[in-house]
């Protein structure tokens, strides 16, 4: 082999190895945009998750507060009735007007009681303010557990981008494939957080 053949063999390896880093780099640089796009999306749905805890977590305090109210008034209604029954028991020479009357405030305060209970036309019975109190921490507790798999994402997202970036300066493939295999894991934990496919074992 002549010195000019040498010359140009080795020429051309470069300029090979110059166009294979060039493709790597490239790659890199749409890998590390789709990982971009996918972290801004998993962000939105921590951001989501975080406000559906926080909202439910104040709707759901809030109707027990109403219960507990409902529960309190209940009771008084529930004593008003008894002592007025007593009286009827104990009292037995009422004039018929008043027993009357007496009878007819039992039956009211009897009705309240009922009503606090339940009241399907309202809604705001006791039994109904449970059913939807308990329903607001279903909506909590589904929230709570879909946040951790949105912080972990996010992390990995962000560590994946990283690395992407730093295997286009290194012009690295063993780089570039770690960075595709974090951000194959963050997907995956991005899609259970809508979703809520299986539970993380660590949370």
């Amino acid at each position: 082999m002549e010195a000019t053949d040498a010359a140009e063999s080795i020429q051309e390896a470069a300029e090979g190895e110059v166009s294979g880093n060039e493709r790597l780099r490239r790659r890199a640089a749409v890998v590390i945009g789709v990982l971009a796009m996918l972290l801004a999306i998993t962000s939105l749905g921590g951001d989501d998750a975080q406000t559906e805890m926080t909202q439910s977590n104040i709707l759901a305090s809030d109707t027990w507060a109403f219960y507990q109210a409902k529960n309190i008034r209940q009771t008084s209604f529930q004593l008003a009735a008894e002592e007025l029954e007593v009286m009827l028991l104990t009292q037995p020479n009422l004039p018929p007007e008043a027993r009357a009357d007496i009878q007819q405030r039992i039956e009211r305060y009897r009705a309240t009681v009922a009503r606090y209970e339940s009241d399907p036309v309202e809604r705001e019975g006791k039994r109904e303010l449970f059913e939807v109190a308990r329903a607001y921490e279903g909506q909590r507790e589904r929230a709570g557990q879909q946040d951790p798999n949105f912080d972990y994402a996010q992390a990995l997202f962000q560590i994946a981008i990283v690395l992407g970036s730093v295997s286009i300066v290194a012009a690295s493939r063993a780089l570039l494939w770690f960075c595709l295999g974090l951000g194959a894991l963050a997907t995956l934990l991005m899609i259970n957080g809508f979703f809520l496919i299986t539970e993380l074992p660590f949370v």
